[in-house]
């Protein structure tokens, strides 16, 4: 029990050692990195700085850059710079079919004016049976021409993004296009880029 070991079971672990003593040691392996430059140490000791410690500073410098980039995207909007847009604005899809919307009278786009004429016209309409036959005439008429001009500008438009841009995602582009014939053209954001009758 108290013996001491033969040289047979003494010799296993000495191979091991020579065979570690014997491979070449990285010098970088105890950090596993190069060391950082002077500017680089310098930043990131800056940046330690900066890091708020309590949950109000963090909460307020939170706040501070939410608005900034709020404020940023507004003036991207108004502009139509498209690294400050918002996600279903960016690219050059959206911004193409942006530019073929504008450029175009649509009847979508005046359904906001005729509906408070035809509003008022059913309002008066109560008095008078012919006005009120009017108004709904009127409002058969619109929602048949805006349905109309709607699938003429679906074609005309699928039809473009398919010859401009045979590679690009196209999912969900005919619809932003559609959706912003719908609202009136001083209204719409990002601002109108082209004039009217100026192709893209």
């Amino acid at each position: 029990m108290f013996r001491s070991r033969s040289k047979d079971e003494k010799a296993p672990t000495d191979k091991v050692t020579a065979d570690l003593s014997k491979q070449p040691r990285d010098p970088e392996a105890p950090k596993g990195r190069p060391t950082p430059k002077r500017s680089e140490a310098q930043t990131q000791r800056r940046r330690a700085a900066t890091v708020p410690t309590d949950r109000k500073e963090a909460a307020k410098r939170q706040r501070e850059a939410r608005r900034s980039d709020l404020a940023r995207q507004r003036e991207a909007l108004a502009s139509g710079d498209d690294r400050y847009l918002p996600a279903r604005d960016k690219g050059p899809v959206r911004r193409f079919v942006r530019d073929f919307v504008d450029s175009r009278f649509a009847i979508a786009e005046f359904f906001l004016p005729m509906a408070v004429v035809i509003l008022v016209l059913s309002l008066f309409g109560n008095a008078n049976r012919s006005l009120q036959n009017i108004s709904l005439l009127l409002w058969l008429g619109v929602i048949i021409l805006i349905v109309i001009d709607s699938v003429g500008i679906w074609i005309r438009l699928r039809k473009q993004l398919n010859e401009r841009f045979p590679n690009e995602p196209k999912r969900g582009a005919i619809a932003y296009g559609l959706m912003r014939t719908l609202q009136m053209r001083r209204l719409r954001l990002p601002k109108p880029q082209v004039k009217r009758g100026e192709r893209p």
